[in-house]
């Protein structure tokens, strides 16, 4: 796969907070979404006949708030704390016409400040928190309106209703269920940025979701869960897991040998899952792309070392006078009139300067996708 070109999205100005980084990517007919995992809201821009060869433009920026879509844990109030959903997937589902959404389900560590005290810093970095917004697995209807796609909490035509996993603002039902798990449950309490448990990856294929952890590693190997989220019998706009694992778990577990990364992102390519894979830990690259055959319909809990699995791409990543920059977080095909090929669009948080254009334009990259 090499590089076809670029996307120019285009924010409503001023665009500066959302163009810090993008952490979650779908496209969806003419619209693509995108989300700031500082942010409490999915960003909705629509594209445009492509400006010049390998160059996508995404304008006409709407903002949708979570708040008006979903029950969340803490709701966005005049005066106090603002608490990020810390969104790190997402996934459109064209059978159902529901978008999830996923939040990293990680705890955090305050980071030490150079105004500080030795002691206050010291103090800074023993403290480990928890949002309760971060505990988000969602679906939200979409519907087709004046020629564009957008979301409602509800459709009164065939009764889609937007609804979570159930949860609070300690967790949901996911956590209560890995809480005693041989491999995940120890690095519940430990925050993402550490190898803790992060998830950053999300895709649907039929019932089954898919969600990706960035951490934990564990001797190198990452892991992907497994889940069927159902509606709840006695609980409205509220979703439940279904005993799919093993002695009645609510999960399955997908081990893979990516070369100690952990995944940043999931997308299905018809019965294969690629995985953007980089670090877990808050590092610069690698970034890389594989293929898990047969990876988007797995038979049962599985084992899928490095040699079953096919590198397709390595992602540019901060270097140099961009270090500390340009880490990849969400990938999605992206299509337009007149262009065949299977292109690949990549985001990133912590966008290199040089990616800003103006007040509110963010270049992103595209990629081809070389046939299997």
């Amino acid at each position: 796969m090499v590089k076809f070109g670029s996307a120019l999205l285009v924010f409503n100005d001023p665009g500066a907070h959302l163009r810090k980084g993008l952490s979650a990517v779908v496209q969806i007919g003419n619209t693509l979404w995108v989300a700031n995992d500082e942010s409490l809201s999915l960003e909705r821009l629509t594209l445009r006949e492509p400006a010049g060869a390998g160059e996508f433009l995404f304008d006409q920026h709407k903002q949708f708030s979570l708040a008006s879509l979903l029950a969340l844990p803490v709701i966005p109030t005049i005066g106090k704390e603002f608490v990020e959903a810390d969104l790190e997937g997402m996934s459109y589902d064209r059978d159902t016409g529901y978008l999830w959404v996923v939040g990293s389900h990680s705890l955090k560590r305050k980071q030490p400040d150079n105004s500080k005290s030795l002691k206050k810093n010291a103090e800074r970095l023993a403290t480990v928190s928890s949002d309760g917004n971060r505990f988000l697995l969602a679906r939200i209807p979409v519907v087709e309106e004046n020629g564009t796609f957008t979301l409602v909490k509800s459709t009164a035509g065939d009764d889609r209703v937007a609804a979570q996993l159930a949860g609070n603002q300690l967790g949901n039902e996911l956590l209560d269920e890995l809480k005693d798990d041989e491999h995940v449950g120890a690095f519940l309490h430990i925050p993402g940025k550490d190898n803790g448990f992060d998830t950053e990856g999300l895709e649907i294929n039929g019932k089954r979701v898919f969600i990706g952890l960035r951490g934990p590693v564990l001797r190198g190997w990452t892991i992907v869960l497994e889940v069927e989220p159902e509606d709840h019998p006695d609980a409205a706009h509220t979703l439940t897991l279904k005993k799919i694992g093993p002695k009645g778990r609510k999960y399955r577990k997908h081990f893979l040998q990516l070369d100690g990364l952990g995944v940043r992102d999931l997308c299905i390519d018809g019965d294969d899952m690629l995985i953007l894979a980089g670090p877990t830990m808050n590092l610069d690259g690698p970034v890389s792309l594989f293929r898990w055959h047969d990876g988007a319909r797995p038979t049962d809990e599985s084992f899928v070392f490095s040699e079953q699995l096919t590198p397709v791409l390595e992602v540019p990543y901060g270097q140099g006078e961009d270090k500390g920059c340009d880490h990849a977080e969400g990938l999605t095909f992206v299509s337009t009139a007149g262009v065949e090929e299977p292109l690949l669009l990549v985001v990133y948080d912590a966008n290199a300067g040089w990616r800003k254009q103006g007040s509110n334009r963010l270049e992103q990259d595209v990629f081809r996708l070389a046939k299997k």
